[in-house]
């Protein structure tokens, strides 16, 4: 074993998730605060932005790999998204999921044809969506004159939904069952864990890390495109900060920097979890740092969880603990 596990991956994303959860509740201490229609409305508001992201995110992370693209192509869709969809909304997100899925593809086969690293590549896809972004608006923010589909994207649905964290979650739940009932969560996995083994076995290893990248970019390419509707705006710069909350996000859910584990359900997991900490806490009226600090505490206790060391004295305790309880001849 080369991490501490539980018997359920997604014990320990909802051990968190409960975990936050309660502590926000008993500092709220029953004033109506956190448990509120309110802050369960801004979390959910809070996975639409990131959580599609985290998911494409992860799935790269799973096979070993890291998509850096993934902030740049966020605001470079919701350029192209403003731009082209006054008239017609839907294909204003069309033509940007198209962009992200083509981004993902070309990083996707740099990689896999000339035997690159992931970091290098899309640190560059980074770079040269933001350009393209600042290209197609000339260094402007672009106002999106559809006034209609904007109010519409934030109405209240059911009180604590709206079109954009409906999205995600149908999109969360497609995935998941995806992963669990066929073959490709299985080979993703197994990509992740030993390449090498993966390709012995018959794994289509190069389609496979192609297509993730693919996913990756067109699910940030959607995220964006519905974020620059909500805002009625789009700018090359100004919605560029998601890489860190979704990394963050993937980790909490059990994805491992290493690759090999974690599941599109323990991700949507951490997101929730991530959401609520960062909703509970502005509905509480903490500073931003707080939320930081916090989240820092949370990324702390999951990297020791994972770490070889804890593995290698939980082995030394039950050895020890053995030896004591055994019989003497």
């Amino acid at each position: 074993m080369r991490r501490l596990r539980l018997a359920d991956p997604h014990l320990r994303p909802v051990g968190f998730f409960l975990g936050t959860t309660v502590v926000l509740s008993l500092i709220d201490a029953g004033q109506g605060r956190f448990l509120s229609l309110i802050t369960a409305f801004g979390a959910l508001q809070l996975f639409a932005n990131f959580g599609l992201v985290a998911l494409g995110l992860g799935l790269t992370m799973l096979i070993g790999e890291f998509d850096l693209s993934v902030a740049g192509m966020f605001s470079l869709s919701a350029c192209v998204a403003v731009l082209t969809g006054a008239q017609s909304p839907a294909l204003g997100a069309v033509l940007a999921v198209l962009a992200g899925i083509a981004g993902g593809i070309a990083q996707g086969l740099i990689m896999v044809r000339l035997r690159i690293s992931s970091v290098g590549v899309t640190l560059g896809g980074l770079l040269t969506f933001v350009g393209l972004a600042y290209v197609i608006t000339e260094s402007h923010s672009i106002p999106y004159d559809n006034y209609d589909v904007a109010t519409a994207m934030n109405d209240h649905i059911g009180g604590i939904f709206s079109v954009r964290s409906l999205v995600a979650l149908v999109l969360f739940a497609v995935a998941a069952v995806t992963f669990g009932m066929t073959r490709i969560g299985r080979d993703l996995t197994a990509i992740g864990s030993d390449r090498r083994a993966a390709m012995t076995a018959g794994v289509g290893v190069e389609r496979l890390v192609i297509g993730a990248f693919a996913v990756s970019g067109g699910l940030a390419a959607l995220s964006g495109a519905l974020l620059g509707y909500s805002l009625a705006a789009a700018t090359p710069s100004g919605l560029s900060d998601v890489l860190v909350p979704a990394a963050t996000a993937a980790i909490i859910g059990g994805v491992s920097l290493g690759g090999g584990t974690g599941t599109p359900l323990g991700i949507g997991i951490g997101v929730v979890t991530l959401a609520t900490l960062r909703a509970g806490l502005n509905a509480l009226g903490q500073s931003p740092f707080v939320t930081d600090t916090v989240t820092g505490g949370i990324l702390l206790c999951v990297a020791i969880l994972d770490g070889p060391g804890l593995t290698l004295f939980m082995r030394r305790m039950g050895l020890a603990r053995s030896r004591e309880t055994r019989p003497l001849a």
